[in-house]
């Protein structure tokens, strides 16, 4: 047994050092028919001996049965999104911003690699082995595509040497060569069915299979761009020298990925590789450029879901000349009119196109837009396409304007302007079926309440038929008023009133994201939450104590406190919470320090602080750190170039501590 054991494991190895070579390394070392003679030598000791089988085993990457549907995964580090470039001089300005941040010379270090036009995943590998897969999903959840992400040879089922952590998780860009995507195509057509539109589309649905087999004849490839989460070992403390890292354990890691020294050399690789871009075998979208030091990115942090060490430089969108057939106008949770140009179907940006926003009215006067007008539709990545331009020459003689409505479309309410704004609005509120239905669909959607089987049809359906009449009406809803609606059966309908149950038990920054307050996202919900932890305080505050809350201005600060102003808004929130909402409370945390309970403002440049050293020391006395100043503050700290809140904080009388006073400030 001990010599079939080893037979076993050798051909194994073997072959995964092939699989290595052909599909990470592009340096096949044996002929195809010799490697198939190798795989099904394996194959055939493996059926006849099913107790060797194991999980790593090049035979097992494809086979298992269908599923039925995906799982979901919660990340153990949450997959952010990053901030955007579009020309060279904003890049020279974020590593100019960033070398400032950490005090550097311009000589700062970066890594540069292609921003892939695929899809984002997850790989944890425990001991060596991958356990288990996932899609970034919303960034904070994913779908397990385990079986899936097993067919693509590229991607190690267990790792190589020994250096590896036993915890491991490995981030990667899953993408279809563009050989393979026009090889499907023409296939498709041959066989009368309907083409992928783009690789990318192509590989998010190959990802997405529910049986593994179609998966694999889909040849998808991945690149690993990041570590994410590990324990029981160690990386790297840079970025390069853990793609280093990750390739050593046999991760594919693509070959233009360079450490890049200051300005001039980030702006060198742009041009070179938007040079290279049309020659690729895979599509790129733009250049990810981050800090190497991860130290210096953990210095640098983050701002709401994107960190401020890396950002994505993006190649100009397509765009395409198309005709402006007509617009209408739609009507959003907040009542807002958004006009949406109807335009003759456009091929751009990867996809047909026959919608794109005008945005608002400001927007259509500015571009002097009109009916039968040739216009400009952009479209980049997956951003909604827009109307960028007229060109003005093919404006035929009739062309007419575009009328901006008086009266809300979908229930005929006043339409009204409000000062500052560019938006028109509806003045229906909740009687408008338009701001219901949107209202509804954002509580029950995942990042909100997430309540599972809620569509947009069904919505719809229960709206119209006077079922809902505000969200609070979603927790009275029975089987019995279910089962009346078009499609759905009596399973489908216990299954919705189980989801909507389930739903109860949440967590307050999904609760406060879930009311849709405008401008308060997941971020600004979060943000909410730690700093008051109670919704009956939250539903109390004056604006100026809104403002204390990190990320929170003086709009998004007028924003929530008129919600919380408005007597239907507060019987909502009861009406909510006495239908069983709940949420853990947060553990209280007590306040203490020389400065407790004062309200500080901190502005300007320092040279023995950094700006977060200097709140991480208030907020370790017990203040409480503002990003304005208003009647309510107590200390204006300012350094060098303060500007207009040194001058308010003067004409309002507040005590004012200049750097020179700090260390005394401090001590006292």
């Amino acid at each position: 047994m001990t010599e079939l054991l080893e037979r076993v494991t050798g051909l194994r190895d073997e072959l995964n050092k092939h699989n290595h070579r052909y599909y990470v390394l592009n340096e096949p070392s044996i002929p195809d028919a010799e490697y198939d003679r190798l795989f099904q030598s394996l194959l055939s000791l493996e059926k006849k001996h099913p107790e060797l089988v194991s999980s790593d085993s090049p035979t097992q990457r494809v086979g298992a049965a269908p599923l039925e549907a995906f799982n979901q995964v919660t990340h153990k580090i949450p997959m952010l999104s990053l901030d955007n470039l579009f020309s060279a001089d904003e890049l020279s300005a974020f590593v100019t911003k960033v070398a400032d941040k950490l005090s550097e010379s311009s000589d700062l270090a970066f890594v540069a690699e292609p921003k892939f036009d695929g899809v984002a995943i997850s790989l944890f590998y425990r001991d060596g082995k991958l356990e288990y897969a996932a899609t970034r999903g919303d960034g904070e959840t994913g779908e397990d595509v385990t079986q899936n992400i097993r067919t693509i040879y590229s991607i190690p089922l267990s790792l190589s040497g020994s250096s590896y952590p036993s915890e491991l998780e490995v981030r990667g860009e899953v993408l279809m060569p563009k050989a393979v995507f026009h090889r499907l195509n023409e296939q498709a057509q041959a066989l009368g069915e309907k083409p992928f539109v783009n690789p990318r589309n192509a590989a998010s649905g190959s990802l997405r299979q529910l049986d593994s087999k179609t998966t694999a004849n889909r040849r998808l490839h991945m690149f690993a761009y990041a570590i994410g989460y590990y324990d029981g070992g160690r990386v790297p403390d840079n970025h390069y020298d853990a793609m280093v890292a990750l390739r050593g354990w046999g991760f594919a890691v693509n070959e233009h990925v360079e450490k890049l020294i200051g300005t001039a050399e980030c702006e060198s690789y742009r041009l070179m590789l938007t040079k290279l871009r049309p020659d690729l075998d895979y599509d790129i979208d733009g250049i990810v450029y981050k800090v190497n030091s991860f130290a210096q990115q953990d210095k640098l942090g983050f701002v709401s879901r994107a960190p401020r060490w890396a950002m994505a430089y993006k190649f100009p969108a397509e765009e395409a000349v198309t005709s402006l057939l007509g617009v209408e106008f739609q009507v959003g949770r907040t009542g807002a009119l958004t006009p949406v140009a109807r335009l003759e179907p456009v091929f751009v940006g990867g996809v047909t196109v026959s919608n794109a926003t005008l945005h608002n009215v400001d927007e259509i006067n500015r571009l002097d837009i009109r009916l039968g007008d040739s216009v400009v539709v952009h479209r980049a990545g997956d951003v909604i396409p827009k109307v960028v331009r007229v060109v003005a020459e093919r404006r035929p003689k009739t062309a007419t304007t575009i009328a901006i409505p008086t009266k809300c479309p979908i229930c005929g309410s006043e339409v009204v302007s409000v000062d500052e704004e560019a938006a028109i609005r509806c003045s229906g509120a909740l009687l408008c079926p338009a701001q219901l239905k949107e209202s509804i669909k954002h509580f029950v959607s995942r990042k909100a309440m997430d309540i599972d089987g809620f569509g947009e049809k069904l919505v719809a359906q229960l709206v119209d038929k006077k079922l809902l009449n505000c969200v609070t009406d979603i927790y009275d809803l029975r089987v019995a008023d279910l089962v009346l609606l078009d499609r759905m059966a009596e399973k489908s309908a216990e299954k919705l009133v189980s989801a909507i149950e389930s739903s109860k038990k949440t967590t307050l920054p999904r609760f406060l994201f879930s009311l849709g307050i405008r401008e308060v996202g997941e971020a600004t919900a979060r943000s909410l939450s730690a700093a008051y932890g109670d919704i009956a305080v939250i539903s109390q505050l004056d604006e100026e104590e809104f403002l204390l809350v990190e990320d929170v201005g003086p709009i998004v600060a007028k924003n929530i406190h008129q919600f919380f102003s408005s007597t239907k808004n507060q019987e909502m929130i009861e009406g909510l919470l006495a239908a069983g909402i709940v949420w853990d409370k947060p553990a209280a945390v007590e306040t203490a320090g020389t400065l407790a309970g004062r309200i500080m403002v901190i502005t300007g440049t320092f040279g023995s602080y950094t700006r977060d050293e200097l709140k991480q020391r208030l907020l370790g006395l017990g203040a409480k750190v503002s990003g304005s100043v208003s009647k309510k503050t107590d200390y204006l700290i300012a350094g060098d170039k303060a500007g207009s809140k040194l001058t308010k904080a003067q004409d309002l009388g507040i005590r004012v501590v200049f750097e020179p006073e700090l260390d005394r400030f401090f001590d006292q």
